[in-house]
């Protein structure tokens, strides 16, 4: 993300179109005194939009990081946070990076920051043609009711402690049940055929966008033959019928480079 000044009206975006990211500029601006900046915002990027990749949130907080940047400022990642969900309602926490948080996304706020880092996992993810894209602007939040609120408080406990003792294994049973719960809310169609090849490869878990068409299976690095078992979920994600499928790895040392 680059940003140019320039004497135009506004500001622009290239390419057009990414409101979110010229409001979350502008917004940055305003809050370090530069009212009046205009000039445009490049984007270079390779994350789909509308799959539940975080595609938007990554051009806010880019945009944020540019603006402040132009401007010669820092900005802490409360005041970032901040901006991202003025700018575009809700945010992911892709600000923290590898760092585990629980992340109020219409707040902007961390709710608990988890005893360290993910553990090693790599992550298969792919989607259905079946599932259509999600306008985050227009997408109504799940309403949970009170049952699986206390069910969200049990996994918040297990996912803690996933993190502490590095399991791999429980944290993927975490993502597990949470996607479940997000069947009743926007169900994935072809969730049935996503937990036959996590069972297939033998893979920790599964997980879903609760905001995006995005689902995937997640692998323990530190299990025997992870990468092997990482590629043939992604070959049977590809015999299925399933797109946009990409491997990416968690915390893994000398992951590799996947193509």
């Amino acid at each position: 993300m680059t940003f140019w000044p320039d004497d135009g009206e506004d500001i622009r975006t290239r390419p057009v179109g990414r409101s979110k990211a010229a409001k979350a500029a502008m917004l940055t601006f305003q809050e370090l005194g530069h009212r009046y900046a205009r000039g445009n915002l490049t984007i270079e990027t390779t994350i789909p939009v509308g799959y539940g990749y975080g595609s938007s949130t990554a051009d806010v907080v880019a945009a944020i990081r540019a603006a402040a940047a132009a401007a010669g400022a820092e900005l802490r990642r409360s005041m970032i946070c901040r901006l991202a969900v003025a700018a575009e309602t809700a945010s992911d926490a892709i600000v923290f990076g590898e760092q585990a948080v629980l992340f109020a996304h219409r707040e902007g706020t961390v709710l608990e920051y988890f005893p360290g880092e993910y553990p090693p996992i790599h992550v298969v993810g792919f989607v259905s043609r079946d599932d259509t894209p999600i306008d985050t602007l227009t997408f109504a939040p799940a309403r949970y009711d009170s049952r699986e609120i206390e069910s969200f408080r049990v996994l918040r406990g297990l996912a803690r402690h996933a993190i502490r003792k590095q399991d791999a294994r429980l944290l993927g049973h975490v993502a597990t049940v949470s996607a479940q719960i997000n069947q009743r809310h926007l169900p994935k169609r072809h969730f049935e055929e996503l937990s036959r090849i996590s069972d297939e490869v033998g893979a920790s878990g599964i997980q879903v966008a609760h905001s995006g068409s995005l689902m995937g299976v997640l692998i323990d690095a530190k299990e025997p033959d992870a990468v092997g078992r990482a590629g043939a979920a992604a070959t049977a994600a590809r015999d299925r019928g399933f797109t946009d499928i990409i491997r990416f790895s968690v915390n893994v040392d000398g992951a590799p480079l996947w193509g």
